[in-house]
């Protein structure tokens, strides 16, 4: 019955400090240093890092996001250097960004030279990353994005830049003993999980 269900939702308890704490996480993660800064006074909160590794991360972001693959991978070094030496697969990933620029530029000679330098000895370590090669050296042979079939035109769209930024962006948050998502967000999706659960027993008000 609806007072029964209105009854069981105001039993739960949400402090507010509870909620603070998740407007602090959403702040710190996705890169809103003003804000954090702000928001840790009048909550009187402590924030879970410093706030300058958020203007780093921020940075280095904005690097991927416009194709800067070398401002990119000195800011982090500059941050943590262990970031890319204890994962490979994100510094793969790093040099594949920096191979499609080159694509991009037309400058078809540095990219041979330098997925034949960099990208194929690590291509020869790992399958998936020579799979993920020869997609990438497949924009070759259809000069650019225009003619290419979609798995392989999407390397060289904005979306391609921002994967490869978001990855970046979780190893950072992980180094820091943050985590990468966005605690708020993991809640919504339950919520939703739970109410599409309990709607294949019951009838109930859903909360939106």
């Amino acid at each position: 019955e609806q007072g029964e269900w209105d009854r069981h939702l105001h039993e739960v308890q949400v402090t507010k400090s509870d909620l603070n704490r998740l407007i602090m996480d959403y702040l710190v993660i996705e890169g809103y240093k003003g804000a954090a800064e702000e928001f840790s006074q009048e909550a009187d909160i402590t924030p879970p890092v410093d706030f300058e590794s958020i203007e780093s991360r921020m940075s280095i972001r904005e690097a991927l996001q416009r194709g800067d693959i070398d401002d990119a991978i000195t800011r982090v070094n500059d941050l943590n250097p262990e970031i890319l030496d204890t994962n490979p697969a994100l510094y793969f990933h790093l040099q594949q960004q920096k191979l499609i620029e080159y694509i991009r530029q037309g400058r078809i000679g540095d990219a041979l030279e330098f997925a034949q330098s960099e990208l194929a000895p690590r291509g020869e370590e790992s399958p998936e990353f020579l799979s993920e090669l020869e997609r990438t050296m497949a924009l070759l042979a259809f000069e650019g994005s225009s003619r290419a079939p979609g798995t392989i035109s999407e390397l060289m769209s904005p979306g391609q830049r921002m994967k490869t930024a978001g990855e970046m962006n979780g190893a950072i948050l992980e180094s820091l003993s943050q985590g990468k998502t966005v605690k708020l967000a993991g809640l919504l999706k339950l919520l939703g999980w739970g109410e599409e659960l309990l709607a294949e027993k019951t009838e109930f008000p859903k909360m939106a």
